[in-house]
């Protein structure tokens, strides 16, 4: 029945992504994938705050399963990030291509490391 925990999760995180893609890309006039780095990094604070919760014995394994698994799961999409930044490299984007790449990846890390130092504060 685990699988339906997360099949739930992920009806939820993959329309959520792909709405929140064309939101935040809508208000902005650039090549850089502004939609796809908020996903990401929501994603990423999301889990961060999960795993600290999960970790502390505030969060079941269901809800890891349901939220992390599967809504976060489907909310992330490192897969887009990948192909987003070789297009911007392939199209001349470089200091596009570049800044997505650290900018994604160093985002991504903060957030998960401050949503476990929220989880720490709040049940630690």
């Amino acid at each position: 029945m685990n699988w339906l925990i997360v099949v739930a999760g992920g009806m939820i995180g993959a329309p959520l992504r792909y709405l929140t893609d064309r939101a935040v890309q809508a208000r902005h006039d650039t090549d850089f994938p502004w939609g796809t780095f908020t996903v990401n990094v929501v994603g990423s604070l999301v889990l961060g705050v999960l795993t600290g919760a999960v970790t502390a014995g505030a969060a079941s394994s269901q809800a890891q399963l349901f939220l992390g698994t599967g809504l976060c799961g489907a909310l992330t999409t490192y897969s887009t990030f990948s192909y987003e930044t070789l297009r911007l490299a392939e199209e001349g984007a470089r200091f596009y291509a570049v800044a997505n790449a650290l900018g994604s990846v160093l985002a991504g890390l903060g957030a998960a490391f401050a949503g476990m130092t929220v989880a720490e504060a709040l049940w630690l």
